[in-house]
């Protein structure tokens, strides 16, 4: 399986697996499937860090670039950069969800046959989207 992880998933992972529900845990740490942060959800977390602290996750968002690759690393998770394809989906998207950190994410999980980690119910709104919930 491919796994896109949501940003707020991301978080845990990182600094607090204990949120995430066992099927999610189980589905990160298996060597089988493949798991991806989007370069839309490090935009996304920076941005949220400038205006107020992500204490669990400011040793890898202080870091910047480098250091926000040396954490997925650790992680055993790969990045997916942006496209101009997962912009034009992203754009296309039924408006059900107005975050737009968030449309990216369900354009890229659509695109790439990813299935989407999150909490977020908005998700399920989006024919065709696979979603783990955590």
């Amino acid at each position: 399986m491919r796994i896109l992880l949501d940003s707020h998933v991301f978080v845990w992972v990182k600094a607090g697996p204990e949120n995430l529900s066992d099927q999610a845990r189980a589905a990160i740490i298996d060597p089988a499937n493949e798991v991806f942060v989007s370069v839309a959800s490090a935009w996304e977390l920076w941005i949220k860090h400038s205006k107020k602290s992500i204490v669990q996750l400011a040793p890898v968002l202080d870091s910047g670039a480098r250091g926000f690759l040396k954490g997925l690393t650790e992680s055993d998770i790969e990045l997916l950069d942006v496209t101009l394809e997962h912009a034009a989906m992203a754009a296309a998207l039924p408006h059900l969800h107005r975050d737009p950190f968030d449309r990216m994410l369900i354009a890229q999980a659509l695109l790439e046959r990813l299935t989407l980690m999150t909490s977020d119910r908005q998700f399920k709104r989006y024919k065709g989207l696979r979603i783990i919930g955590v």
